[in-house]
C-alpha cells in the first residue's frame, strides 16, 4: 500500500475538504499530493482543490519561518547536534550559494514552485532560513512558489486524468 493510500485512509473520517487542507500541510504530501487525491479521488473541482492546497500547504510556513533559527540554536548547543547542523548548513551553502547569490528571492520562488520531491513549501522554508532571507521576503516568496507549483501540479492533474479517460 503506498502512501496515499495510507494517508487516504487515515484522513476518511473527515470532509473532502478538511482532508485536502491537512494532506497539503503536511511535508512529504505537500499540494503535489493533495490536488491530485482532491481531483481524482474526492472529484473536487479543480480550483476547488488548488486553492484549498495552497492554503493548506502555506499554513505551516509562517510558524516554521518564525521558529527554524530559535530551535536550531538551541539544538546547537548539543556537540552532535551542532556538528550535523554545521555540515548541513555547510553542504546547502556550498551546493546552492551561487544561486541564490545571482537570482536572489526568485531562486526560492523557483525552489518552491519546481513540484519535484525535496522541493516545496517545507524545503524552502529551510532554504530561506539558511541563506538568511528576511521573513517578508521569505513569505512571498514561498507564497509565490507554492502558487505556481499548485497550478503546475493541476494542470498535469488534469492532463493524466484526461489522458488515462482516452486509454480506458
Amino acid at each position: 500500500m503506498l502512501f496515499g493510500d495510507h494517508l487516504v485512509d487515515l484522513l476518511g473520517s473527515v470532509p473532502s475538504w478538511l482532508a485536502t487542507i491537512v494532506m497539503a500541510a503536511l511535508p512529504v504530501a505537500e499540494l503535489r499530493g493533495a490536488i491530485p487525491i482532491a481531483i481524482g479521488l474526492y472529484n473536487m473541482s479543480p480550483l476547488e482543490a488548488y486553492f484549498l492546497a495552497v492554503f493548506g500547504n502555506m499554513l505551516p510556513v509562517v510558524p516554521l519561518l518564525l521558529f527554524l533559527e530559535p530551535v536550531s540554536s538551541r539544538l546547537r548547543r548539543f556537540y552532535i547536534l551542532d556538528r550535523f547542523f554545521g555540515w548541513l548548513f555547510a553542504r546547502t551553502h556550498r551546493n546552492h550559494s551561487e544561486r541564490f547569490e545571482k537570482y536572489g528571492t526568485m531562486a526560492l520562488v523557483m525552489f518552491v514552485a519546481i513540484p519535484l520531491p525535496i522541493t516545496g513549501a517545507w524545503t524552502g522554508c529551510a532554504a530561506a532560513f539558511v541563506f538568511g532571507i528576511k521573513f517578508r521576503h521569505s513569505l512571498i516568496a514561498i507564497l509565490a512558489g507554492v502558487m505556481i507549483a499548485g497550478f503546475i501540479v493541476t494542470i498535469s492533474t488534469l492532463v493524466g486524468i484526461s489522458v488515462m479517460d482516452l486509454v480506458v
